[in-house]
Order: C-alpha cells, then structure tokens, then sequence
C-alpha cells in the first residue's frame, strides 16, 4: 500500500507503469535504453479513492485524465529509470493530494451600511473635486 493521506492509500496493483525511449538530450543513451516512464492509474474505477477526490480530480488533472477516467503521467526529467519511476510517482500522489482537499464553500455575504456610507461619501468628495476643477466661462453682462 502506498500512502498518500492519513485516510488514503493506494494499492500497488491499480498503478500500471510501461518504459519507453525518452526523447530530448542524452547522446548515444537515449537511443538505447528505455528510461522515460508512463504511469497509468484508473481514477474511475480505483476503490482505494472516495467518490468527492474522484470528481475533484478529474477537475484537476486536466489533459493527463483519459475520457475512460485514467490518469497518465510521463515522466522523463531523469535519465535513470528509478528517479523518473519515482518522479512519477511522486507527481502522482502530489495530484491526488490536491484532490483530497475539500474547497470551502463560500457563502455569499452583503455590504454593511456603514460600508455602503462610507463608499457614497468617498464617492460625493471626488465629485466635488472634480467639480472645483471645472473651468467656467466669465459671463460678460
């Protein structure tokens, strides 16, 4: 079991992990092993997650959630197999995490009258400022 809060964990079972050749710099080493990994996890179908972190979730994951509800996460910042294994991993947990915390709802609130009086006189100030600014026409009588 892999934790990831004090009241989830993961089971190592639901996470499928398959390597690939990574792209990008690395000289003759790139061509050759096969570093990069693409993490799989079925958030959908996951017992180990409730149901209000499975919907915030697919909020949260964006592009890297699949219309079946899998999250894929390619990892390829290392050039050793284990450190992109655990860089996914990582960037994983850190996804669920952010899902586990329930947003509070906000409950809307109204201006209080002095508030409001405070804002009309502001307001009746700068008129009259910008009223002695005005230049006014001599009348020639």
């Amino acid at each position: 079991m892999i934790p990831v809060t004090a009241r989830i964990s993961l089971d190592e079972g639901e996470i499928e992990e398959s390597f690939v050749r990574a792209s990008g710099p690395g000289g003759q080493n790139v061509n050759k092993v096969s570093t990069a990994v693409e993490l799989r996890f079925d958030a959908a179908r996951s017992p180990s997650l409730p149901e209000g972190v499975r919907a915030r979730l697919r909020g949260l994951a964006g592009r890297r959630m699949t219309r079946e509800g899998i999250i894929v996460i390619d990892a390829q910042r290392f050039r050793t197999r284990e450190q992109n294994r655990a860089d996914a991993l990582e960037r994983l947990l850190e996804l669920i995490r952010a899902a586990s915390i329930v947003p509070k709802t906000r409950r809307p609130t109204r201006p209080t009258l002095a508030s409001k009086e405070r804002r009309l006189a502001g307001k009746e100030r700068r008129g009259r400022i910008k009223t002695l600014r005005q230049s006014r026409p001599e009348r020639h009588d």
